[in-house]
């Protein structure tokens, strides 16, 4: 992966065909957030090599490929090109060209309601889904909480707030993730608590 493109999307993870082909590829409706606010994009990868691109008023049929190094070749409007796949998650896809620096950046919407039309609309559709990972993620997890020089745990984050509502703790004691060494990122049970 060139470096340019781990620093500017961090923790992509390569495309891997046993993996990703059939349950996260393959006839999703890809839409490219690069250029969305001049024209919107939509790519569907379907089998026996065939890619469909979706725009306001027409649609175009095209082909790709895929090697065994898992380079693709895709015939778009402007000629062909190589990329390399990575995902950062389950709904973002980013090609990597192979001959320039540049990449192409996608957001999976085939279970998402709302159109993705604008920047904006991408933006929200972002916050939504991470807003909504980190909720799950810290409704499942468990923290240690510490109190007049005393560690306590390890609580769920619904258990912890039980205990403020009953006022046993206060909101303001400091929580480490039971994976974590210290209190050093200064994380309150408030926090903790306004995620959910």
């Amino acid at each position: 992966m060139k470096e340019y493109l781990h620093n500017t999307i961090p923790n992509l993870k390569p495309f891997n065909y046993s993996l990703h082909y059939k349950s996260l590829f393959i006839d999703k409706a890809w839409v490219l957030v690069n250029g969305i606010s001049k024209k919107k994009s939509t790519y569907t990868f379907k089998d026996d090599n065939i890619l469909e691109i979706s725009r306001k008023d027409y649609s175009i049929e095209t082909s790709w490929t895929i090697d065994i190094q898992n380079i693709f070749s895709i015939e778009t409007e402007d000629g062909l090109i190589t990329v390399k796949v990575y995902f950062k998650d389950d709904d973002v896809l980013v090609l990597n060209h192979q001959n320039k620096e540049e990449f192409a950046l996608f957001i999976n919407t085939t279970n998402y309601t709302e159109d993705l039309n604008s920047v904006e609309d991408v933006q929200t559709f972002l916050r939504e889904k991470y807003k909504r990972k980190v909720s799950n993620l810290i409704y499942d997890h468990e923290f240690y909480y510490v109190e007049k020089s005393k560690e306590f745990g390890p609580f769920t984050v619904e258990q912890l707030s039980e205990k403020v509502k009953k006022e046993q703790i206060s909101e303001f004691c400091f929580v480490r993730d039971v994976n974590a060494y210290d209190y050093s990122n200064r994380l309150r049970i408030y926090d903790l608590i306004k995620e959910l």
